[in-house]
């Protein structure tokens, strides 16, 4: 569903509700989400311009020790939003589909929205529906790629490997198993105990070959793998090789930038604090470009998704 699709099915709110109620409680609403009574009373509002209605559709539990009210974005990540649902949606369809990324900036101007603080907030609430737990992946299997990058923060450089030993900056690991996903996950370090406990819990027994640059810490980290890991050796100019040159990185690196263009195209500057969500933005797109049903995927995610208060977000580390 493209932007001109989800402007023409979804124009005002109450063609957004009606899709999230269908989305929410296909066979109808049985039961209150609040104390499981069967008991429900619908309730419509008239929403007018003179109105701060937002929810034009309402239900109340008629349990008398209840009485909750709710709609259909009760509980979700819309929950308790002032703005528009019609708006996001457009937010929704304009970030899932652009590739590098959109700026909050971007959708403030793009949709009208008021401030630049709720734009950010809305931006990362996308992000954290983006968020994909380990669980809903099976371990890579197949041919595996595997490499590291660095962001943020000014570069150090230390010895003859460029960005090895980089200070200041937050490390990134990719995996990618050639033909399917990319995983990306911020790390402890570069060691090899840290690239093992990753490399674990991402890649099957059953892989047939994983294929790393020449970095010293490799070798320790997948010795598990032993006889199906392979490097390619960059510091030498080498880039490819193999009798089917299979023996690349090329897969992975090409997730990497992708990543790295958005970073500094769109967003110009990414707090580390909030860099895991920017990495799950970047890993459901791509995983998702090539599904046509992205937007309504996303759109279910963010129903199913926990509330993600603004306090939250803009906590101190040592509060979060």
């Amino acid at each position: 569903m493209n932007l001109i699709d989800v402007n023409e099915k979804f124009a005002t709110d109450e063609q957004c509700l009606v899709y999230l109620e269908q989305m929410r409680w296909p066979d109808g609403i049985v039961l209150c989400p609040v104390c499981g009574c069967d008991r429900i009373s619908r309730i419509t509002r008239k929403v007018t311009k003179d109105t701060d209605n937002k929810r034009a559709q309402l239900y109340q539990c008629l349990e008398k020790t209840c009485k909750q009210q709710f709609s259909a974005t009760s509980g979700t990540i819309f929950n308790d939003s002032h703005l528009p649902l019609h708006k996001w949606f457009m937010a929704l369809a304009l970030v899932v589909d652009a590739k590098k990324g959109m700026s909050a900036k971007q959708l403030q101007s793009h949709l009208g929205i008021g401030s630049y603080r709720t734009a950010w907030y809305l931006c990362h609430r996308i992000r954290k529906a983006m968020d994909v737990d380990q669980s809903e992946f099976p371990k890579m299997t197949g041919v595996v790629e595997m490499d590291e990058t660095y962001v943020g923060g000014k570069t150090i450089r230390r010895g003859k490997q460029a960005g090895r030993g980089t200070r200041n900056k937050d490390i990134v690991v990719a995996i990618r198993q050639r033909g399917g996903p990319v995983r990306f996950m911020q790390a402890d370090s570069v060691r090899a105990e840290d690239l093992k406990m990753i490399a674990e819990a991402y890649i099957s027994d059953d892989v047939e070959m994983i294929v790393t640059d020449d970095f010293k810490s490799y070798p320790l980290a997948l010795k598990r793998f032993e006889g199906k890991h392979h490097r390619i050796n960059h510091s030498l100019g080498y880039y490819v090789r193999g009798d089917e040159n299979e023996i690349h990185t090329n897969t992975v690196e090409s997730a990497f930038s992708l990543f790295k263009r958005g970073l500094n195209g769109s967003y110009h500057i990414v707090s580390i604090k909030h860099l895991h969500r920017y990495l799950a933005e970047f890993e459901y797109r791509f995983n998702e470009r090539k599904n046509a049903d992205r937007f309504q995927k996303i759109l279910g995610r963010m129903m199913q998704a926990e509330p993600l208060e603004y306090k939250a977000i803009t906590a101190s580390p040592e509060q979060a």
